[in-house]
């Protein structure tokens, strides 16, 4: 994996979709770490909270679609897309830089060839020097995903006999396609018949 900009500062910008200077976000941000002693113990709070806290729209059976993170923190719910939009977010406001990771995938395995595309976050921590990627999309139906800085465990494996695969590309904002359909459409039925499959 690689960034797609040199320039950390592109990895802690607050704009209208990853808005971590709204009030709300920046409060929820410092709520969950003040007490935590250094960058690497604040990611993982802020990740398994997200994971954790925020459920995923569809396993919750609810039909709206959020985007923006102020909007994922305040109706307590949104898509992979929209999760990885407010760890973001929230990791930004505590001033560690994050990206969005993307993933093409089957939609039905094993007996579907649909492909769907799928959203996860990057983190840098600066006492390491290293990026780390982190799936928060929600450990339901056997899924698994966990922050680690050795070993990385992401929600999906990847079949690449069945053209699964990562974009390597660590992204400071997230992609076009992803944001104009998570505006668009008002409920998740609209939305899950317009899922991009790939970048």
């Amino acid at each position: 994996m690689y960034p797609e900009s040199d320039d950390l500062k592109d990895y802690l910008v607050s704009d209208a979709i990853i808005d971590w200077r709204s009030p709300a976000v920046q409060q929820k941000a410092l709520e969950l770490t003040q007490s935590l002693p250094d960058e690497v113990a604040k990611a993982r709070c802020l990740y398994e909270w997200v994971r954790d806290v925020i459920p995923h729209t569809n396993d919750a059976g609810l039909d709206i679609v959020t985007c923006t993170a102020s909007e994922v923190l305040q109706h307590g719910t949104g898509i992979c897309f929209a999760k990885s939009h407010l760890l973001a977010a929230l990791l930004r406001a505590v001033n560690i830089p994050a990206g969005f990771c993307y993933q093409v995938l089957r939609l039905n395995p094993p007996d579907d060839s649909e492909y769907v595309l799928h959203g996860f976050n990057a983190i840098y921590l600066t006492t390491l020097d290293k990026w780390v990627r982190v799936d928060a999309r929600g450990n339901t139906n056997g899924i698994n995903a966990q922050f680690s800085i050795k070993k990385e465990q992401l929600a999906f494996a990847m079949d690449l006999a069945a053209d699964e695969f990562i974009y390597e590309a660590i992204f400071a904002a997230p992609v076009d396609s992803v944001v104009r359909r998570l505006r668009e459409h008002r409920t998740l039925e609209e939305l899950w018949l317009d899922l991009p499959q790939s970048l």
